[in-house]
């Protein structure tokens, strides 16, 4: 894991870095990616971090996104057990302050199961770092970045609420991607994103407008993998309390309006190896030229272990689509496919934003800057799912060998689809979910999330689509009420 520069590195230097504070805030995360916390008494934070932890109610993962607990009982938060506490274990690496709560110190925890104190599976920092280290098991380390889309309007929480939730107002009017002009109306808050993640922890790589009313796109700095989905999740956090500040409110929801592009969550991803070399980049002598022996011409440029990951990801992505996309509303995004660039497809190539996974390589990217771009994940994943899924996959393909079997495209016809050329992703919730949980899904091997993980978050997204199969909508209303 990398850590803060300044993060303390034992009990002695944290109570020194706290010698003027009186309280810290704390949080984990749940499966729909919300951090659930806390302030804590500087004297119990430290009485906790000198003791591997403190105990934390399990019914954060007992409950969904608004606090309705699961329809039927789940294996690590239930009735049965009392929802007993979980073990909160404090990551000091995660220090940092909060700007914009007059600098108060913050750390993330990891969740432990509290009779063997092993990470508990379903926590999201847990399978990440369960990832993590099998992949350094394997003598690689996994790097990546996320880069958000989403749309902001000129709305409160309560003001959503008068309104029911309709008629919202955008930011700013029109579509106006890279536009110089539009951040000039909204310039505090514009900035305020770059500046306050910079100061929180969060470097950014680049921050602009996307088409669509009201729509930015942010791209979170290349770094370790944990760090990145760590970076990920509070990079909303942030944005949504600068939000409130300025009177505005950020969605991080896929689909908001059906006639205009979804809010994507693209995840690039590589792997390196001890000394640091991209283990996707090709050998100075292969640059001329291109790896002999590559599957194709759109690979020429990666490795063996790079097309291998690519391959292994290509097998086992339409089983692990619930932690891709996990939202009911994630799969309208996908609906449009090519014409809003959300792929829907088990497809690749060569720098192609078609494609679901887009390689980039040389001679488009230096060949230490390799990676793969995986285009099907919307702004409301869980990067810690994401990319847990993501790297699972490409370790199973080297590990196995995979080859790659079907070549690269990106524009595929209707024919296409109905001759088996090309495979369709499922196309919602509740059929990705039977995917993943059927008994051969590639996601219950137990070199990939395995039996204890699909079947509680498994049980998580059979409640989203009861929930939603319940729901009346709008829609229907207009619909049938008169002429039914």
């Amino acid at each position: 894991m990398t850590a803060t520069e300044n993060a303390p590195k034992s009990l002695e230097d944290l109570e020194n870095l706290l010698q003027d504070d009186i309280k810290v805030k704390v949080a984990g995360i749940d499966v729909d990616g919300v951090p659930r916390g806390k302030f804590m008494s500087k004297d119990k934070f430290l009485s906790s971090a000198s003791s591997d932890g403190f105990g934390f109610c399990s019914v954060i993962f007992g409950w969904d996104i608004h606090d309705t607990v699961y329809s039927r009982e789940l294996l690590i938060s239930n009735k049965a057990n009392g929802y007993r506490d979980i073990i909160a274990s404090i990551d000091l690496s995660t220090y940092r302050r909060i700007p914009w709560e007059d600098n108060v110190p913050f750390f993330l925890v990891s969740f432990l199961d509290p009779d063997t104190r092993e990470p508990l599976i379903v926590d999201p920092r847990g399978i990440m770092r369960i990832t993590t280290e099998r992949a350094a098991a394997a003598g690689k380390q996994c790097f990546a970045g996320v880069e958000y889309e989403y749309f902001n309007f000129q709305e409160t929480p309560q003001s959503v609420v008068q309104k029911n939730f309709t008629g919202l107002q955008p930011l700013t009017p029109g579509m106006h991607g890279y536009s110089l002009f539009r951040t000039q109306l909204n310039n505090d808050y514009f900035r305020d994103l770059f500046d306050v993640s910079a100061q929180f922890g969060i470097t950014l790589e680049g921050h602009h407008t996307e088409t669509g009313p009201g729509v930015f796109e942010t791209a979170l700095a290349y770094t370790s993998a944990l760090r990145m989905a760590d970076n990920g999740i509070l990079f909303k956090y942030l944005a949504k309390s600068l939000g409130m500040k300025h009177g505005v409110m950020p969605s991080f929801m896929a689909k908001p309006w059906g006639n205009l592009p979804g809010c994507s969550g693209h995840i690039h991803v590589s792997l390196r190896d001890a000394s640091n070399r991209n283990i996707f980049a090709v050998s100075d002598s292969e640059l001329s030229s291109g790896r002999t022996g590559a599957a194709y011409d759109d690979t020429k440029f990666m490795s063996s272990e790079g097309e291998q990951f690519l391959a292994g990801v290509l097998d086992g992505i339409a089983d692990v689509m619930p932690l891709l996309v996990p939202t009911i509303n994630g799969y309208k995004r996908l609906v449009g496919g090519e014409q809003f660039w959300a792929p829907n497809a088990i497809t690749y190539g060569y720098d192609s934003r078609a494609a679901s996974i887009r390689i980039l390589s040389p001679p488009s990217v230096p060949p230490a800057a390799t990676r793969l771009e995986i285009r099907v994940p919307g702004a409301d994943m869980n990067p810690y799912f994401a990319l847990s899924a993501i790297f699972l996959l490409g370790l199973r393909g080297i590990e196995k060998k995979i080859q790659l079997t079907t070549p690269p495209i990106s524009h595929f016809t209707p024919e296409d689809r109905k001759s088996g050329k090309v495979e369709m992703l499922p196309t919602s919730l509740d059929a990705a979910t039977i995917r993943m949980m059927r008994p051969d899904s590639v996601a219950r091997e137990s070199g990939m999330l395995g039996n204890v993980f699909v079947d509680h978050f498994g049980g998580t997204r059979e409640h989203e689509v009861k929930l939603w199969n319940e729901a009346v909508t709008n829609w229907e209303v207009e619909r049938y009420l008169e002429l039914a």
